[in-house]
């Protein structure tokens, strides 16, 4: 049950990715590899490292192909166990945050991923989120995210998707699905994997038991370009793609809604020109994602009452405070 691989994206992490490997050598579960998939770091990431533990290897990439293809790249190279912990170089897991993924994945044989707790790295009294919600216009967000931790609180329970910043999946699931879609680069790529895992009938477990420190877009930024753009396309693409066909027709007008407001907010923060772009590759590939969602419909093994409810509602949710 222990054979498991923690594979880490690494894309200029600096004293980050530093203080990710010293969580990681102080588990009180040891995994069987570490795997640093480094996307052509200019900052020295590697160097600073140091001597190696001899569980870890490092794959170097001569070019930066995203987080989604850094991810599969180091689940391909696995040699070890059943299972891939996936772990963001921004992120400082506590001593028991594997060992308590790996408890509750013997305790609950029914579900297939698991997502851990993460706290903010700048306020440990508040959270970073357990999990992320999928709204049914297509918007992603964290679980509580910045609401004040309350331990007596904490129960394991059934949610949509995890945060891949800090997430256990079971290894034949990930092959079942074809692994991370690479088109997304970074942002939503977990939710998209999470979609085609739901539909698969796969379920996933928040524990609350397993913490990770967690600085948030620490590389990217929070509110870059970078993170606007690949955020708002990827959006639009993961709803094509995945939305159950009985679901679509239902909830299509509020996606529709969704856009246009993120296009109106965006012009109005002086950001027009990245959310225009944004949108407007979205559209340029919609032909490609509807023949990616034939795929994605096909032989769906969960019932689509279940997925459904697992998604947010509320027309306005998304613009009036993302609770939950």
């Amino acid at each position: 049950m222990n054979s498991v691989s923690v594979v880490i994206v690494n894309w200029n992490g600096g004293d980050l990715l530093l203080k990710c490997l010293e969580g990681i050598r102080q588990q009180t579960v040891v995994p069987a590899e570490v795997i640093i998939v480094d996307n052509d770091s200019r900052d020295g990431s590697l160097d600073s490292i140091g001597s190696l533990s001899s569980n870890t290897t490092i794959l170097k990439q001569k070019i930066n192909g995203g987080f989604a293809m850094g991810c599969n790249v180091g689940i391909a190279a696995a040699k070890s166990g059943n299972w891939i912990a996936l772990l963001n170089p921004d992120t400082h897991p506590e001593p028991e945050w594997l060992e308590s993924l790996l408890d509750a994945a013997r305790k609950n044989s029914s579900y297939s991923f698991f997502a851990s707790q993460l706290i903010d790295a700048n306020d440990p009294t508040r959270l970073d989120g357990e999990g992320d919600i999928y709204h049914v216009s297509g918007l992603a967000w964290r679980r509580h995210h910045h609401q004040p931790r309350d331990t007596s609180q904490e129960v394991d329970e059934e949610i949509f998707a995890p945060c891949a910043a800090a997430a256990l999946y079971k290894r034949e699931a990930l092959i079942d699905v074809g692994g991370f879609d690479e088109n997304f680069f970074c942002y939503f790529e977990d939710i998209d994997l999470a979609f085609r895992l739901q539909l698969k009938g796969y379920r996933c477990l928040y524990v609350p038991t397993s913490r990770v420190a967690h600085v948030g877009s620490g590389i990217t930024g929070k509110t870059s370009d970078f993170t606007i753009y690949h955020g708002h396309r990827n959006l639009v693409w993961t709803f094509v793609k995945n939305m159950p066909s009985p679901l679509l027709g239902r909830y299509l007008f509020q996606h529709l809604v969704l856009n246009l407001v993120s296009i109106v907010r965006f012009l109005f923060l002086g950001r027009g020109r990245v959310i225009l772009s944004a949108k407007w590759d979205a559209l340029r590939r919609i032909r490609f994602f509807l023949t990616e969602r034939k795929k994605t419909q096909q032989n769906i093994a969960s019932q689509v009452s279940r997925i459904d409810s697992l998604m947010k509602r509320g027309f306005f949710t998304p613009y009036l405070g993302r609770h939950g």
